[in-house]
C-alpha cells in the first residue's frame, strides 16, 4: 500500500524543521509550482526544485536562519491536501508569527503545486521588506 499525500508531506514539514532540505525534495515533482502571493522579497512564483530551493535560502538569509512552521491541521482529499500552520520567523530583531493555509496538489505520491495563503498578506509583506 502506498502512502498517503497528508503523511508524505507531514514527512516534508518534518524534514523541512531538520534542515534535511533533500529530504523536502523527495516529497516534490521536479516541475512543481509554487506560489507566494504579496509583494515582499518572497513573493512570486517558483518553478522546480532550483527556484524553490533559491526560495528557501533567501528565507533563511532575511530571518537569519529562523525561520520554523509549526503544523496545526493536515486536511487530504485525493489529490489537495489543506495544511494549517503558523510561520515563526525573526528579522532585524524583531520576532513574529503569521497563521497561513497551504494548499498541496499532489500526483503519484509528489508534490506538483504548492500555494500559500497568508491570514495578513499586508504584515507580511512588511515583516519581510
Amino acid at each position: 500500500m502506498s502512502e498517503s499525500n497528508s503523511a508524505i508531506l507531514q514527512r516534508a514539514y518534518e524534514d523541512f524543521a531538520r534542515g534535511n532540505i533533500p529530504g523536502v525534495f523527495a516529497a516534490f515533482d521536479p516541475a512543481i509550482r509554487w506560489h507566494v502571493p504579496g509583494h515582499s522579497p518572497l513573493s512570486g512564483d517558483y518553478v522546480g526544485h532550483d527556484q524553490i530551493g533559491a526560495f528557501f535560502q533567501r528565507t533563511m538569509e532575511l530571518s537569519q536562519g529562523t525561520l520554523s512552521i509549526d503544523v496545526h491541521n493536515v486536511l487530504s482529499g485525493d489529490d489537495l491536501v489543506v495544511v494549517l500552520a503558523t510561520i515563526n520567523a525573526r528579522r532585524n530583531g524583531v520576532a513574529d508569527s503569521f497563521p497561513e493555509v497551504h494548499v498541496w496538489r499532489m500526483r503519484n505520491g509528489k508534490a506538483t503545486e504548492f500555494r500559500e495563503y497568508q491570514g495578513d498578506e499586508q504584515r507580511e509583506d512588511r515583516f519581510w521588506s
